[in-house]
């Protein structure tokens, strides 16, 4: 292969927006700096769109006091897409890459936005166009293949723990059962985050349920009698995708109109559907007079002043390598290898093909789930605390001697 290409490059960020998503679009622009091979950075306003409308913004001109400012700012600050481009979609692209002799292209996203890098550096190979896409991944599902976690996770497992510490001690405060589906179609990491923050053998999230496990709904109910009845309360997680034991999701069985998204999946996330229904089975065949429900929705992604710092420093971390892996390697896509546990937690970055990551999603695996199917093992708190950084004691009272 011939010497690194002296041309332009192209950042987008596509997909679910993350609170560290920013992170890894300033590591691009930090690292890009350094390398005297790429001349101009262009950041894709609102990811393959902005590409096709040649809607750019010059990022080498952005103050170090606003590339800060960015790296600790949730959500896209490019703006994102869901479109999820075909050959015909990847052919334009490719067009306004040699146009504007953009030879380098980093795609921070999920699993959809791999394969979009793939497709585009199969295509310039195929015309002899030198090209080198490296995918940058994100995703709170952190349901990517070959890393060991998807920057995003951490800061979204931090909200979720957090979330359910104060979801627990209201329910202390006011017994009853309380509801929270949580994000997460096919993977259950987030909603097994929910346990992250338990400190006292009663504390709650006292069910967990992920789409990995199927669940009756006379199993649920069951669960749920057998814990308020030992408790006089009951705080209950559920991902967003569970599903009955016929392997359709609850949702698509109780919802008589299904909504789909870009990609043509049942829109699960933000309807709040699941969860009505979930407590309304409880108040009716349990006859349980104080039910809540809430759906985190989009809530976990972005929400301000809540990044883990570990995650932030990963993320970054991928930006960086994916342009230092550029100036070697022709495409990849970034991984996480996991080299320490405990107190001695640390990654390496390694860089995979492009096609072991492009449209292939994976589940949490079994030794992280109890046999039951409900809950989940030691090993998943081992795995996910360290991403998440320190959370928050928390005191009750009512746990105390009476005198």
């Amino acid at each position: 292969m011939a010497g690194t290409p002296k041309a332009n490059a192209v950042v987008g960020q596509s997909g679910g927006p993350t609170g560290v998503i920013n992170a890894s679009l300033v590591g691009v622009i930090e690292e890009v700096c350094k390398h005297n091979e790429i001349e101009n950075l262009y950041g894709a306003i609102n990811a393959v769109q902005g590409i096709i409308r040649e809607d750019f913004v010059d990022l080498k001109k952005l103050s170090i006091e606003v590339i800060e400012g960015v790296a600790s700012c949730p959500s896209s600050a490019l703006g994102s897409s869901r479109d999820k481009p075909d050959k015909k979609y990847c052919g334009r692209i490719l067009e306004v890459f040699k146009k504007r002799n953009v030879r380098y292209f980093f795609y921070i996203g999920g699993n959809d936005s791999a394969n979009t890098a793939h497709i585009i550096n199969l295509m310039a190979a195929e015309v002899g166009y030198e090209m080198r896409a490296f995918h940058i991944p994100k995703t709170i599902d952190n349901d990517l293949l070959v890393t060991d976690h998807c920057p995003g996770f951490g800061t979204a497992a931090k909200f979720v723990a957090s979330a359910l510490m104060g979801d627990d001690l209201d329910n202390r405060a006011l017994p009853g059962i309380k509801i929270d589906c949580v994000m997460g179609r096919n993977a259950g990491f987030l909603a097994a985050a929910a346990v992250l923050g338990k400190q006292r053998d009663d504390d709650g999230p006292h069910l967990v349920y992920v789409p990995e496990r199927p669940i009756s709904m006379d199993k649920f109910l069951g669960d749920v009698d057998g814990i308020y009845k030992k408790l006089g309360r009951c705080v209950i997680v559920v991902s967003e995708g569970i599903c009955d034991v016929d392997g359709k999701t609850w949702t698509e069985k109780i919802t008589k109109e299904n909504e789909k998204d870009a990609h043509g999946n049942i829109q699960l996330s933000g309807t709040g559907a699941l969860a009505d229904f979930l407590s309304g089975q409880i108040r009716g065949k349990l006859g349980a007079k104080r039910v809540r429900a809430d759906t985190f929705g989009y809530l976990q992604r972005s929400f301000v002043g809540f990044q883990s710092s570990i995650d932030v420093d990963e993320a970054r971390r991928c930006g960086r390598e994916a342009v230092k892996f550029s100036m070697k390697e022709q495409s990849g896509s970034v991984a996480m290898e996991r080299i320490g546990e405990g107190e001695d937690y640390a990654v390496k970055l390694i860089c995979t093909e492009l096609r072991n990551v492009a449209e292939k999603t994976k589940s949490m695996p079994d030794e992280f789930i109890n046999a039951d199917g409900n809950g989940v093992t030691e090993a998943f708190i081992n795995y996910a605390m360290p991403l998440t950084g320190e959370l928050q004691r928390t005191y009750f009272l009512g746990n105390y001697p009476r005198v």
